[in-house]
């Protein structure tokens, strides 16, 4: 594609060179029936083991509806509530662009779903892991402002030379973050909403470490981004989590 070359020929300016039609119109039938399987599927088994604001972001952006979301009209409904905004994009950004992103409230999706043969597994993030699994809590005004906050975070530590603190931040937090909410230990993290088998082992499994969340754990704590996780961080609530994080400057982020 014109935009692959683009990147490989020379580093991006903006992230803007990194957005690509989503060509909705491309999806196949096929397409559709995938992500309605992965849809049902995880609802299904997610029930109420997960925070409530992702369920009602789930009903308010009107993911239910049958196959695969089309970006404007997700963005229809997002941004006069947040300001966030999806973008298309072939494939993984770098993080340096993807935290500029976020930076600018807007959140970059693939233009593309996995096959039927890799509902369980899939390296590269698709279409369903983003719009299922992140798009739902930026419909959450202040859980939406600490993704904002974490972009500008991101930015400052990789101008610093620092950026693996961000995206450590970033992993136990926004993407496998667990928290407390009513008593129950529920997922927060998009990483684990989206994913059938590790949703249950974030939450069900023994053979793993479960420790109390704070800024300066996550910064320190390194993950796996190619197995299930052998330690999950959780928040006393949502609300916690999004008040540690959007106390963290720049400064303090560097110094931990």
């Amino acid at each position: 594609m014109l935009q692959e070359r683009i990147a490989k020929e020379q580093p991006a300016r903006s992230w803007s060179e990194y957005v690509v039609p989503q060509c909705w119109e491309a999806f196949t039938a096929e397409d559709h029936a995938v992500w309605d399987l992965l849809f049902a599927r995880q609802v299904e088994l997610l029930g109420s083991r997960v925070v409530s604001a992702f369920l009602d972001g789930i009903d308010l952006l009107k993911l239910s509806h049958p196959g695969v979301p089309d970006v404007e009209g997700l963005n229809a409904i997002l941004e006069p509530r947040t300001g966030w905004r999806t973008v298309a994009v072939p494939g993984l950004v770098p993080d340096e662009i993807f935290f500029a992103m976020l930076s600018e409230r807007v959140f970059p999706v693939g233009n593309f779903i996995r096959t039927r043969e890799q509902l369980d597994y899939l390296e590269a993030p698709d279409c369903f892991h983003d719009m299922f699994g992140h798009i739902p809590m930026l419909a959450h005004h202040d859980y939406a402002e600490m993704t904002r906050h974490i972009g500008e975070l991101g930015s400052a530590a990789i101008a610093a030379g620092e950026g693996h603190k961000a995206a450590r931040l970033y992993w136990h937090s926004v993407e496998f973050g667990l928290a407390m909410e009513h008593g129950e230990l529920k997922i927060l993290g998009a990483g684990l909403a989206s994913s059938f088998g590790e949703a249950h082992f974030s939450l069900e499994s023994e053979a793993l470490d479960r420790l109390p969340f704070s800024v300066e754990r996550a910064v320190n704590t390194p993950y796996k981004h190619d197995a299930f996780q052998p330690r999950y961080l959780v928040s006393q609530s949502l609300e916690t989590t999004v008040g540690e994080v959007m106390a963290l400057n720049p400064e303090q982020l560097l110094a931990l």
